[in-house]
């Protein structure tokens, strides 16, 4: 026998008997006078029944005998709690009771095999998943991520979890991901599945209320129309009442934000609700446990998969180079991938080269990745988000479209917007927590080619080309400035004199630098944005910023190494400096290119750029100039091992530095001389020029001339047979050369002190050092990395 404690209806029971007394016990008459006065019926035995008898009773009676106890109260002016005066309450209360009535039914019938008699109808099971989509591909990761979240087979898990494109906006397939997970695992709800839409971001329908969506909830359990209270927060509680115990998986879909979502949460931890969003929804993560799936763009497997399901395998392997620019110019989004497979599908004869040139053609690039309702057409998905952001954050987008790079810190996008670094902090939170933008590393912003490709464009149909052309000019600004900044700290190249610079334009951040540490990690975070912008600067018009530019880098990528990115940046420079048609700047330029050329061991490129610089500087009557070339000079005869022809250039270059009174040049060419003296065996001599060298470099400041004088001086000392003064010597010119980041020079020292050790006999430290050399000239791809492989091979390996 089931004992009555255990029965939901008593604490119903109770509660009316509460109400009962709050009202001071009126007679059974008294309150069957005060129904009829609302237009009830109430007999004095359903009174009696209510309150004493053992049945549930039907809602209607409990509602008869709830208002004639208010009616009563108010005409004898009784005060009732808030909770009893509250019709709302009491209906809640009430289908909760008799949906725990009915599980408890279930429950008994589960156990003992048989149907139990009852006159309560038992909740409808709803089964309201949309169809999966047809083909899908990969997620693998966030598939089993998702499965270790239900509740029950996993204790103390949250019950809510969120979906968010954090890794890319609309098109990414966050709907698609969680339908598809919700069919695969619907079996694992046995009391139904829930889905709606809360059109977040319809263009055309507005944004799902709250109260709509538990009132469909509420349909789905075909709970009567009588039955369904007035008020929202009434309403929240019978729909939780109803999946109070139950397990069931519901679907919370294009979320516009966590206020949507909060009154359609279940109380039970029986129930997963999924909720997808654009936006990241870090209320609902606070407040409720929620937990993050990421869902990012897909990667270039599973972009090749999607297309082979959608076209077939065959088809898709015919073509593999056009496959692959497909997925490059549809940036691995599957609703744009799914969108070319549509067409081609409906194309059958047509090849996947000729689509691909249609993406290739920013003029037809739009009408391929269109369907035939907005929900397939990617412009018009992607503008849903927009459409939601402010107007600040709308511009700052639209302007990240013209930004020349892969990615863009705060500085130079408030540079870009010509805001303040703090306002532009909270435009782009808002642009990340929409997903227009992701924040892929910290302080680092990126979009993706089509959201990019969305955003230009929207910048050339509202920002004027005045406005577009300004904050392409702020950009520039912000990297030429702040490169200059930070090359002023790296220390200028020992034959390079510093460019000047006129003042930033207003609205520029110049990004300040504590040390030359922050210039170097500066630096190195925005390579590949600096040779971008450097080529976006020749490219539209601005070539006085790209020759700046190549200079204010030249010091960075020669310590980094890059001899290539040196070559290509000097190329594109070279062109602006014919079109700005000064001697100077062209001179200087051409000097950079033979530099970079040096390096990349192309020595008659090098030897007809120093001339072409040479000539150019002599017509300007530039001493400095010319020096410089000199020196250059004895760098190329140098690398050619011919140090006779090396030291005649480094001469002409010393008289020109004193003429012209250039006293660092002076430092650097006899530090210079002192190495070419060594070259040609007389290493005393080289001695004494190496001595003059080291206490001007250390006056001056230079710790890069410095470098070059210790590690010359250890050159002599060991072909005098002093290894233990030139194992000192290169450690040094290493150690300095490895504080400078200038990693060519520190293998280059690394190099020779192996030699210092192993002529003093201590093979293990020379094989050693070696090795780090060998690790440094082959990380920056050097052609000298042969010449330390073969002492390797010569060296014992013990």
């Amino acid at each position: 026998m089931t004992d009555p404690q255990d029965d939901p209806a008593v604490g119903l029971r109770r509660q009316l008997q509460d109400l009962f007394v709050s009202v001071r016990r009126p007679t059974y008459r008294s309150l069957e006078t005060h129904a009829e006065q609302e237009g009830r019926a109430l007999r004095t035995s359903t009174v009696s029944d209510l309150l004493n008898g053992p049945a549930m009773p039907r809602w209607d009676t409990v509602e008869t005998f709830v208002r004639a106890c208010q009616r009563y109260a108010k005409t004898h002016q009784i005060q009732l709690s808030d909770k009893l005066s509250d019709l709302d309450w009491w209906h809640a209360e009430y289908w909760s009771t008799e949906n725990a009535l009915a599980n408890r039914a279930a429950r008994r019938e589960k156990s003992t095999g048989r149907a139990v008699p009852s006159r309560r109808r038992r909740s409808a099971v709803p089964a309201q998943l949309p169809a999966a989509a047809p083909a899908f591909t990969g997620r693998l990761d966030q598939l089993a991520e998702l499965d270790k979240l239900v509740p029950g087979d996993h204790p103390g898990r949250p019950s809510t979890v969120v979906i968010s494109a954090i890794d890319g906006t609309a098109g990414v397939g966050n709907t698609a991901l969680a339908v598809y997970w919700a069919h695969k695992v619907r079996d694992r709800f046995p009391d139904g599945q829930l889905y709606i839409n809360l059109r977040g971001f319809d263009p055309h329908r507005p944004v799902l209320e709250p109260a709509t969506a538990v009132r469909g909830f509420l349909d789905a359990f075909e709970v009567p129309a009588p039955r369904i209270p007035t008020d929202l927060d009434a309403q929240a509680a019978l729909y939780r009442s109803l999946v109070a115990d139950k397990r069931m998986l519901i679907v919370l879909d294009n979320a516009r934000d966590s206020a949507q979502v909060h009154p359609l949460l279940p109380g039970a931890t029986g129930c997963t609700v999924v909720v997808t969003s654009r936006n990241r929804l870090t209320s609902l993560i606070a407040a409720h446990g929620a937990h993050p799936v990421t869902v990012d763009l897909l990667t270039s497997h599973e972009a090749q998969e999607l297309l082979a399901r959608r076209l077939g395998a065959e088809r898709v392997a015919a073509e593999p180079g056009a496959v692959e620019e497909i997925i490059a110019r549809c940036a691995r989004l599957p609703l744009a991938l799914t969108l070319v497979a549509a067409h081609a599908t409906l194309r059958p004869h047509a090849g996947l080269r000729e689509l691909a040139g249609e993406l290739r053609d920013s003029q037809s690039r739009w009408q391929t990745l269109t369907g035939d309702d907005p929900a397939t057409d990617v412009q018009a998905v992607f503008s849903w988000s927009y459409q939601t952001l402010t107007a600040p954050a709308a511009r700052l987008f639209r302007l990240l479209g013209l930004h020349p790079g892969p990615d863009i810190g705060a500085p130079a996008a408030a540079s870009l917007a010509a805001v303040t670094p703090a306002e532009v902090a909270a435009l782009l939170q808002e642009l990340t927590r929409t997903n227009m933008v992701l924040e892929h590393a910290p302080g680092r912003y990126t979009l993706h080619d089509l959201l990019r490709a969305y955003a230009t464009q929207l910048a050339g149909s509202i920002d004027s080309a005045e406005q577009r052309h300004d904050a392409t000019a702020r950009v520039l600004d912000h990297y030429l400035h702040t490169a200059h900044t930070g090359d002023g700290l790296l220390l200028a190249h020992p034959t390079r004199t510093r460019i000047t610079l006129p003042p930033a334009r207003a609205g520029v951040t110049v990004e300040e630098f504590a040390d030359h540490q922050q210039a170097l990690d500066w630096f190195t975070a925005e390579h590949a944005v600096l040779l971008a912008a450097l080529d976006h600067a020749a490219a539209t018009g601005f070539d006085t910023h790209a020759c700046q530019m190549n200079s204010s880098i030249a010091v960075f990528l020669f310590r980094r190494g890059h001899w290539h990115d040196r070559l290509a940046t000097g190329k594109t420079a070279m062109a602006a400096a014919v079109r700005l048609a000064d001697p100077l700047v062209e001179a200087d330029t051409q000097f950079g290119l033979a530099d970079a050329y040096l390096r990349l061991g192309e020595y008659d490129e090098a030897h007809d750029r120093l001339s072409r610089a040479l000539q150019l500087y002599a017509g300007a009557g530039d001493l400095a100039g010319q020096a410089h070339i000199q020196h250059g000079f004895c760098f190329l005869w140098d690398m050619r091992e011919q140090p006779a022809r090396a030291l005649d250039h480094a001469r002409q270059a010393l008289d020109l530095y004193q003429a012209a009174g250039h006293r660092a040049g002076q430092a650097n060419i006899l530090s210079k001389l002192g190495w070419q003296h060594s070259r040609l065996g007389d290493h005393q001599q080289a001695l004494d020029y190496c001595r003059q060298a080291l206490p001007l470099q250390k006056e001056l400041r230079n710790h890069t001339g410095e470098a070059h004088a210790w590690g010359n001086l250890g050159y002599a000392h060991h072909h005098l047979g002093n290894h233990t003064e030139a194992i000192s010597c290169h450690q040094r010119a290493a150690g300095l050369f490895h504080d400078l980041g200038d990693r060519y020079n520190e293998a280059q020292n690394l190099a020779n002190l192996g030699d210092a050790h192993q002529g003093a006999g201590d093979d293990h430290s020379s094989r050693g050092a070696y090795l780090r050399a060998l690790t440094i000239l082959t990380d920056i791809d050097s052609p000298e990395a042969d010449k330390i492989r073969a002492k390797l091979a010569g060296s014992p390996t013990t």
